[in-house]
């Protein structure tokens, strides 16, 4: 019994080395149409699969988990997270990207200036509004500073005082 206790501590802390390889293969086309998404970041034009470009690697997630590979033709090699750009993984959710055509890009960049244009004016408008209200509590506070101690017992008249 002792033996076997021994063994199985000796098991346990000796160091565990496992090695996990992961890769995906994604057909694209050898020469891949690519639309710039953000600057420094591409992704393969009306493809079925998101598959970004970036810095001499083209990348492709599935679900949490990143792949990259240096070629269209190369298998996709399963990427830590900590080595994956912060550009990419600040990227839209999954599917976004997916069907990416470069008309879309100029519809949603046209979207994106009349948003940005609509919150300008809505943002102008309530500056105008309480420009307004502090100007009108200003005419307000120098009306009455104006009549206070008139008519309101603040005067010595009528007190009986000579």
């Amino acid at each position: 019994m002792r033996t076997i206790l021994f063994a199985l501590a000796l098991c346990a802390s000796a160091p565990a080395v496992a090695q996990v390889h992961v890769d995906i293969q994604i057909p694209l086309p050898p020469m891949p149409g690519l639309v710039v998404v953000q600057p420094g970041v591409e992704v393969v034009e009306a493809y079925d699969e998101e598959v970004f470009y970036h810095r001499g690697w083209f990348w492709t997630r599935r679900g949490p988990v990143w792949y990259r590979a240096r070629s269209p033709e190369a298998r996709f090699v399963h990427v830590e997270p900590r080595y994956v750009p912060q550009t990419l993984v600040r990227l839209p959710p999954p599917g976004h990207y997916r069907h990416y055509r470069a008309e879309a890009r100029a519809s949603r960049r046209e979207w994106r200036a009349e948003e940005r244009d609509r919150r300008r004016d809505w943002k102008a408008q309530e500056k105008r509004e309480r420009r307004q209200e502090r100007e009108d509590r200003k005419e307000r506070h120098e009306r009455e500073k104006e009549h206070r101690g008139h008519g309101h017992g603040h005067d010595d008249r009528g007190r009986g005082r000579d």
